[in-house]
């Protein structure tokens, strides 16, 4: 019982962290190598509330707010500019992930520091206990799944993103303002990312650098799982449930490498990913 909830868990903090830098790749084409400096930006928010013993669920929508400023800054100064030169967009956003970590570092320290826990204690679940936050993260990846994939297939902004992933210049043509759904879609995946940061940081703990770890499982995650964000779910269950039984039963050194080496594997036989088909 525990390994399936360590599983489902695993799988869940995958998703949440994923799914921000998915919007971003989706629709954009760009690889945001700054998502893990969100991430962290996130994570700090997290420990600004807790510094300041507020709420610790207060941490949730600063790290909103924090995400979306800087995500629109990002897009409007540094991004907007290299939509055509996407090798250029992964330099500049992988420069702005070590800026931001070094203004965080300029503010808290290097130090790791911990963050308050929204919700203590553990559950009793057929006989075991188990952590009631990491349980609590399974139906907020399930609700943020569904309103991902609300947004991007039932909504009008959606079937315009979609007109704008297939063909931005009919797109265009058809009266889409591209570079608006483009400024709203970066937003909210830097949205998305400082969300996770503040959402796992109550499992672990808070450091200038603990966005790049998450960025490599991020990054490796998106580029098998296509564009869809239900596909995107399946794809972090399954790695999910791999890394946790090569924790369990092997090494958890492996486990902690088993998403890279699995992603290139998939890649190998199937370049693009489940993206079609």
């Amino acid at each position: 019982m525990v390994l399936a909830l360590d599983i489902f868990s695993t799988a869940a903090v995958l998703f949440i962290v994923t799914s921000g830098l998915m919007v971003i790749f989706g629709v954009m084409k760009i690889v945001n190598f700054a998502h893990g400096a969100l991430l962290t930006s996130g994570a700090y928010a997290s420990l600004v509330v807790t510094q300041l013993k507020l709420n610790p669920w207060v941490g949730l929508p600063l790290a909103i707010v924090v995400g979306t400023v800087v995500g629109m800054l990002v897009e409007q100064v540094i991004v907007r500019p290299l939509y055509k030169r996407p090798l250029d967009a992964i330099l500049a956003t992988w420069g702005l992930g070590i800026v931001i970590g070094q203004l965080i570092v300029m503010v808290f320290g290097r130090e790791v520091q911990f963050v308050q826990t929204p919700l203590k204690g553990a559950v009793a679940l057929a006989g075991t206990e188990y952590s009631a936050y990491r349980l609590l993260l399974i139906p907020i990846a399930l609700v943020l799944c569904a309103l991902m994939s609300a947004l991007l297939a039932g909504t009008r902004f959606g079937i315009k993103t979609r007109a704008v992933i297939m063909n931005e210049d009919l797109a265009r043509g058809l009266g889409i303002h591209s570079g608006r759904i483009r400024f709203i879609t970066f937003s909210l995946g830097a949205a998305l990312g400082a969300l996770a940061g503040a959402l796992i940081t109550p499992l672990s703990s808070v450091d200038p650098d603990m966005g790049l770890p998450w960025l490599v499982s991020a990054f490796m995650l998106v580029m098998v799982s296509g564009h869809s964000m239900l596909s995107l779910l399946v794809t972090c269950l399954v790695f999910g449930a791999c890394q946790v039984l090569i924790s369990t039963y092997v090494s958890p050194v492996l486990g902690g490498l088993a998403i890279a080496v699995l992603a290139a594997l998939t890649l190998r036989i199937r370049p693009k990913g489940f993206a079609h088909g």
